[in-house]
């Protein structure tokens, strides 16, 4: 018999933003450059997809997969011989999902100037268990003033997410009811 406050319902206990937060950084090199001779766009999506799987595992315990990717924005390009550097934390959690915030910073290998921030995304992941069943996550307990704006900026975005994956659905079905199902 499993006990109702500790069964597979049971909401773990919270943990701080700060517990799974994580940067990893990368020295970019002439194999992750693009066409244009500065590094591909998806390389840097793959790091801010590891970085952010890395925040997604450690904040839930366990495995977790990438459900989505919204608003990745480059904002300067990277080139070969920067050191890049991806941080990632949790802003947000519901009950087996949790959106991770990811700014991606670049700075020179061989020099000391400050590094800049070249990108920015948020992704949302879903805890799964080893049958790929999705599992309760810990809240998340925002530490700083920061931390609470992430949060409240993260349900916003949640909200919009819902609202438009709403919309595209209903107008499927009006169209499919039309006979215009393409």
């Amino acid at each position: 018999m499993t006990d109702q406050a500790t069964g597979p319902q049971a909401a773990p206990p919270g943990k701080p933003t700060s517990a799974s937060r994580t940067t990893l950084s990368h020295i970019m090199t002439n194999a992750d450059t693009n066409l244009l001779g500065t590094v591909h766009g998806g390389v840097i999506m793959k790091l801010v997809d590891d970085a952010a799987g890395a925040v997604a595992g450690r904040h839930s315990g366990g495995p977790a997969v990438t459900a989505s990717m919204d608003e990745m924005a480059f904002l300067e390009p990277v080139r070969v011989g920067d050191l890049v550097h991806v941080k990632a934390q949790v802003n947000w959690t519901g009950r087996t999902s949790m959106e991770v915030g990811v700014r991606v910073l670049a700075e020179r290998w061989n020099e000391s100037t400050p590094a800049t921030q070249v990108g920015s995304a948020y992704l949302v992941f879903a805890a799964v268990d080893a049958e790929g069943k999705p599992r309760r996550v810990p809240p998340v307990l925002p530490e700083t003033e920061r931390d609470e704006r992430r949060y409240q900026e993260a349900q916003i975005r949640r909200t919009h997410r819902l609202a438009r994956r709403r919309a595209i659905m209903e107008l499927r079905e009006r169209r499919a009811a039309e006979g215009l199902d393409d």
